[in-house]
């Protein structure tokens, strides 16, 4: 099993210490049902840095591109809730990436996770991206490890920010997006070195690699919202 679906949205943000406990419920408890009972969202996780205390990454899995401009989606964005609106603006630092799966190897939901950001020289994005794929094929079978994932961000035009956006007052955007999860922490990070060396040459000159390393926190899926 791939990661379901073939499109996603990738982000990471923190929270402030005073915050956490209150966002940890809501965004168990509304948000990630809310979610997950749009058509075409298959699954969300929420996995928490073991790099920063208070740092996210959430994953949600589509089922089509399409999804991200959908009507039940675009309602959503634009019509958040009481707790949502209160909640948004201690997303810190957000960085929301809507995206294509261009490559998935193994699946499921293991209990870590590497996240690394890049951005391709546009001269070597053919080659860098047939370099990550072969890469990813090769080592997402290996013990330890039980998926490894190329997501390239590719965001639908708009008229405008979503009132969501607007509330948080604007966020950033990731270019490609390797995920590696496991269920050995080792064996994940040990990936990434693997992938550093020699896989990645061609980023684009001045913009920096940014890995994040996590913990599965919570996971959703619209199965889980159905029997609800």
């Amino acid at each position: 099993m791939s990661l379901l679906g073939r499109a996603a949205v990738a982000m990471w943000w923190s929270v402030e210490p005073e915050m956490c406990a209150e966002f940890g419920d809501w965004h168990s408890h509304e948000h990630f049902p809310e979610r997950l009972n749009i058509p075409g969202f298959l699954r969300g996780s929420r996995w928490a840095s073991t790099l920063d205390t208070n740092g996210f990454f959430v994953l949600y899995e589509l089922d089509a591109y399409e999804t991200l401009t959908s009507t039940g989606y675009l309602d959503r964005l634009n019509a958040p809730t009481r707790w949502s609106t209160k909640m948004m603006p201690h997303h810190l630092g957000m960085v929301r990436s809507q995206c294509r799966v261009e490559a998935s190897f193994g699946g499921g939901v293991a209990h870590s996770l590497a996240t690394v950001r890049l951005s391709p020289n546009d001269r070597h994005r053919s080659a860098m991206r047939e370099r990550i794929v072969g890469t990813l094929a090769e080592i997402a079978p290996k013990p330890g490890l039980t998926g490894a994932h190329l997501l390239i961000t590719q965001t639908p035009p708009t008229s405008a920010p979503t009132t969501e956006q607007e509330i948080r007052g604007g966020d950033g955007t990731a270019d490609w997006v390797v995920l590696l999860s496991g269920y050995d922490s080792r064996t994940v990070q040990d990936a990434v070195q693997q992938l550093a060396t020699g896989t990645l040459d061609g980023a684009r000159d001045g913009e920096d690699i940014i890995v994040g390393q996590y913990e599965l926190s919570f996971c959703m899926t619209a199965a889980d919202v159905a029997r609800s």
